[in-house]
């Protein structure tokens, strides 16, 4: 009979390692199933929690432990997920990688906790999150985020961010980011699906210094990432930082797409701005990146352009100049 084994190290399947089905770790691995699971279980395979929250009350902070979410499973939160443990692995099992759509999701509906300022928070080192679709529809005034990001070395691989709410608000954005060193690959954050309403900035990753105190932006990389926005005010944006040192040293965004719905009934002045001259750190725009339904890529001093540009060649072609 096939059976999984797991425990310490690199799970098998009858025997042969995993490699590529979970992240290979010297820890523990614990399983969540929101539909079939329960907290009374031990967390196995075959006994999996049915709450995230649980899972992360047992992994040991700082051993790599990994939190695996399965299946096609929304995991709705009653409170903000605090990831305060570090080296804590948390993965959703959907049988592929997706850039949007994940089957494994993390929701957070309304709630009244003041504390509760976005569905989940990491303040942890060295926290990683793959293949995870976040979400919030709070509506609480101090829940305007969908994640906050104010650790240190995170990593989120193939995750979606979106915020439901909020729709009228200045300030509140799918990802608030005090985060250093964090790296996002593969992502998407946003909606094309939602109007914004009015002439806010509500942008899809919010830069503002110290909304986790005495966090910052710092070494930031999105690499491959998408941004998208159903625009209805050319005051709406995709990045925004809010004061002169809400980045420290660099924030990179590397080959990623800034995207105004063809639906939307306004044009963004910039897709990445600011309301300050940035004087502790640049914001790089590099390789393959583009705006698309945008007047400008940007135009804040502390914003640089590394894409090349191009002119008329012959035939069909571009080249570079």
């Amino acid at each position: 009979m096939s059976k999984y084994s797991f425990g310490k190290g690199l799970p098998t399947w009858n025997g042969v390692p995993m490699v590529g089905a979970f992240p290979v770790t010297e820890g523990d691995y614990f399983f969540v199933d929101a539909g079939a699971g329960s907290d009374g279980n031990k967390g196995t395979y075959d006994r999996p929690f049915a709450t995230v929250q649980k899972a992360l009350d047992t992994v040991t902070t700082n051993n790599n432990d990994v939190i695996c979410l399965m299946g096609s499973d929304e995991h709705v939160l009653t409170a903000m997920l605090d990831v305060s443990k570090s080296r804590v692995h948390f993965v959703g099992l959907d049988g592929t990688s997706r850039r949007y759509g994940q089957g494994s999701r993390i929701s957070i509906g309304v709630t009244t906790a003041v504390t509760d300022i976005a569905a989940v928070q990491n303040t942890g080192v060295r926290n990683t999150f793959t293949n995870i679709k976040f979400s919030s529809g709070n509506t609480l005034t101090e829940g305007l985020y969908t994640v906050m990001e104010a650790g240190e070395y995170a990593v989120y691989q193939n995750c979606e961010f979106f915020l439901s709410s909020q729709l009228t608000v200045t300030g509140a954005a799918e990802l608030a980011c005090n985060g250093d060193s964090a790296q996002f690959r593969g992502c998407t954050v946003g909606s094309s699906a939602i109007d914004l309403v009015g002439a806010i900035v509500r942008p899809c990753v919010m830069l503002t210094k110290a909304l986790v105190a005495g966090k910052v932006s710092r070494d930031v990389t999105f690499d491959d990432c998408q941004f998208w926005r159903k625009a209805t005010n050319s005051a709406n944006a995709f990045v925004w930082a809010t004061t002169a040192t809400d980045v420290e040293r660099k924030f990179e965004l590397k080959d990623c797409l800034f995207y105004a719905d063809a639906k939307s009934t306004a044009t963004p002045a910039v897709a990445v701005g600011g309301a300050a001259t940035l004087t502790d750190g640049q914001i790089v725009v590099s390789g393959n990146s583009a705006e698309i339904g945008c007047t400008a890529l940007a135009t804040l001093v502390g914003v640089f352009s590394a894409l090349p540009t191009y002119a008329a060649g012959g035939g069909s072609g571009i080249q570079a100049t």
